[in-house]
């Protein structure tokens, strides 16, 4: 009677703990992502999977599992009804659609294009943002990490691609677009193999320069730029704060998947408050066509100048490093342990892949995004197949010319305002990221403090560069480039280079003994004292 008692125990918790553990409810984000990370344990990696579960509404479906049923797909994998999946997809078009819209509009603006060509590069930077985006996180071969990623033209390879245009053309600029996308896959086989020199204290001080960086962007949406007419507007000040207070407000008083759409849905408000104030002009919606279709090389042939093209080629090595720490947190918010070796070479090979396609459609460099990483943890959805029905959702837009002119009526404040909040939670998961890579050793605090000193001086001093040549420049205004770099190295020398040259000198002391310890006692004990003082 004793032993059918000692085996029943020993069968029935091996299902429940090693398969499907029960979910314990909506579960704060901030306590769980942690303990996903630090502990390997198995009981620690269904943490994250309590808070998606309300909202898909499939709660239950965990404690009906048996033993011999298959386990159920991380969440990042899990299939959600299309309604749901169609909704938070538009979330992230909506907090994202201003980077292509704002990109393209600087484009026209410093090359003076056409208005017809501005139209064309728009829905070729809406359809190339949905094939990247689709590439990204459906993952088809070696080609995207399959983690909620978007592709966005714009920030430091769009600057590169003006400078180019204007010294040398377009044809040029379009040819350096290309050369630098068959660049990643030459250099990726070498970069992969460096990947065990960013570690989190590296990639943690890159993604808070690159979250305060784009904080800085989304308020200048809010505030436009110092000394140009309408900065610090007190209508658009208000709009911005008002936006944010709506997020805050349907974050704070709704539940589930309202909850999960508090981005999308402040966004609205202030959108409509924007209209009831008269900042929405409607009329430039219903102008126009109803299809456009994006033009093949609208620049003409691309013209291929290995010079022209040196500065972007250049700034693809801190574009992948920034691939990096954007796959390695993307897969920290969604709680997903992933290989940095296998899973960041994927995400490089979707940049430049998209990239390779966006140069014979006239478009600067395409990068991942970290716009879309805050939105994921804000509101807890972490199916890549949302990103993925984003992706199809900026595909239509591309084709649908009154879809694209409806969102470039959003007044940039509002834009503004919800980028600032979704932004900012880029830089807190740096901060988390800092908080576990051992900053009580003096050492990792200064490389941690050096490395954002030179990262964030090009963004809260811009121009300071001024005087440097113009390909110098460019490199050393890109602040996350240079905090990454500075980073790397300084982890190297401290972590890696100096523990080596100590630990050589102590074997050498160790193993040559000195003349005077074999005539005087004294002498031999002096040498332990030098030893540690070293």
């Amino acid at each position: 009677m004793s032993s059918p008692r000692k085996t029943q125990p020993q069968r029935r918790p091996r299902p429940g703990t090693d398969q499907e553990p029960p979910a314990p409810g909506l579960a704060p984000e901030p306590l769980t992502a942690p303990e996903s990370l630090t502990a390997p344990a198995p009981q620690t990696e269904p943490a994250p999977l309590a808070e998606p579960e309300p909202a898909s509404g499939s709660s239950s479906a965990p404690t009906t599992v048996g033993a011999g049923t298959a386990p159920q797909p991380h969440p990042v994998d899990e299939s959600r009804p299309l309604g749901r999946i169609l909704l938070f997809g538009i979330q992230h078009v909506l907090v994202m659609a201003a980077t292509p819209i704002s990109a393209i509009f600087l484009m026209s603006a410093t090359l003076r294009l056409d208005p017809r060509l501005t139209v064309n590069l728009l829905s070729a930077a809406f359809v190339l943002s949905g094939v990247g985006s689709l590439i990204q996180s459906l993952g088809p071969w070696k080609f995207g990490p399959r983690l909620p990623f978007v592709m966005l033209p714009g920030g430091a390879p769009l600057i590169l691609f003006l400078a180019i245009a204007e010294q040398h053309g377009l044809p040029t600029a379009t040819g350096a677009v290309i050369l630098t996308a068959a660049f990643y896959f030459v250099v990726l086989p070498v970069f992969s193999r460096l990947l065990a020199f960013f570690p989190a204290l590296v990639i943690g001080t890159m993604i808070v320069i690159v979250g305060i960086n784009l904080v800085k962007v989304g308020a200048v949406l809010v505030t436009g730029r110092p000394g140009q007419p309408g900065f610090a507007d007190p209508l658009n000040l208000g709009l911005g704060m008002a936006t944010i207070g709506f997020t805050v407000a349907f974050y704070l008083l709704s539940s589930g998947v309202l909850r999960q759409l508090a981005v999308m849905l402040g966004l609205l408000a202030g959108t409509a408050l924007a209209a009831i104030l008269g900042a929405v002009d409607l009329g430039r919606a219903a102008d126009g066509g109803l299809l456009t279709l994006p033009q093949l090389l609208p620049f003409g042939s691309p013209q291929f100048n290995l010079v022209a093209a040196l500065p972007l080629m250049l700034y693809s090595l801190a574009s992948m490093a920034e691939a990096t720490g954007q796959t390695v947190i993307n897969a920290e918010a969604v709680g997903k342990e992933i290989d940095k070796r296998t899973d960041v070479p994927k995400t490089v090979r979707g940049d430049a892949l998209t990239s390779l396609f966006g140069g014979f459609f006239g478009l600067p460099l395409m990068v991942t995004s970290g716009e879309n990483i805050g939105i994921v943890r804000v509101t807890g959805v972490r199916s890549r197949y949302v990103t993925a029905a984003a992706g199809v959702v900026l595909v239509v837009i591309g084709f649908l010319a009154p879809v694209t002119r409806a969102i470039s009526v959003i007044p940039s404040a509002v834009v503004g305002g919800t980028a600032m909040v979704v932004f900012a939670v880029i830089t807190v998961l740096g901060v988390q990221m800092l908080g576990r890579s051992d900053l009580d050793r003096h050492t990792s605090t200064f490389v941690c403090a050096v490395a954002l000193a030179l990262g964030l001086l090009p963004i809260l001093v811009p121009g300071v560069y001024g005087g440097f040549p113009p390909n110098v420049r460019i490199l050393l205004e890109s602040g996350v480039a240079v905090g990454a770099f500075v980073a790397a190295v300084l982890n190297i020398l401290f972590h890696h280079v100096r523990p080596s040259l100590t630990a050589r000198l102590a074997t050498a002391t160790r193993t040559t003994p000195s003349p005077a310890s074999t005539t005087s006692p004294t002498a031999s004990s002096a040498t332990p004292r030098t030893e540690s003082d070293r």
